[in-house]
């Protein structure tokens, strides 16, 4: 009995007392980067058809707007798996997102937009700025590129690691 109470407290431990933080990173930036991407790479694919229905943002013409948005899904999606220049690579699908959850509630001024169901349009923008505003926080971890340039930034300046801190 002592022995399997001795096991489930090291399991226990184990299991809440590790984390896997930097692979936590890189798993959450490969999801929403592959997840982005392929709205991209969909639009791409269906740029005739999109282009005279998709909405007119900040002054360009529909067209210009799909252009920006593809530029935005396919270019931020792979800098942000790559963990290269990650904090400033989600800014634009920030933005864009921020636009489209406008575009995407102005349609349901009728109704409440607490009244929308989970099978509408309207969740998704959400989704994806709360993962971008938690990597915004969080930032790429150790695996990512970012990272390993500022390791050579700070060994190239006879530094310690000690300036990353905990990054």
């Amino acid at each position: 009995m002592k022995k399997l109470i001795k096991f489930i407290k090291r399991y226990y431990i184990r299991t809440t007392g590790y984390s896997y933080t930097n692979l936590g990173r890189l798993f959450l930036r490969l999801f929403v980067g592959v997840m982005l991407m392929q709205f991209g790479i969909r639009q791409i694919v269906n740029f005739d058809e999109l282009a005279p229905a998709f909405p007119a943002v900040l002054g360009m013409g529909s067209e210009a707007s799909l252009t920006a948005m593809v530029v935005i899904e396919t270019v931020c999606s792979f800098f942000i798996m790559l963990g290269f220049c990650t904090r400033i690579m989600i800014v634009p699908p920030l933005v864009a997102f921020c636009v489209a959850e406008y575009y995407v509630l102005h349609d349901y001024v009728a109704e409440a937009a607490y009244t929308l169901s989970w099978t509408q349009q309207g969740y998704l923008p959400i989704m994806f700025l709360g993962i971008y505003f938690f990597l915004l926080l969080v930032g790429p971890g150790k695996i990512s590129v970012d990272y390993f340039l500022s390791l050579h930034i700070i060994h190239s300046d006879n530094k310690s690691e000690s300036e990353l801190e905990e990054v």
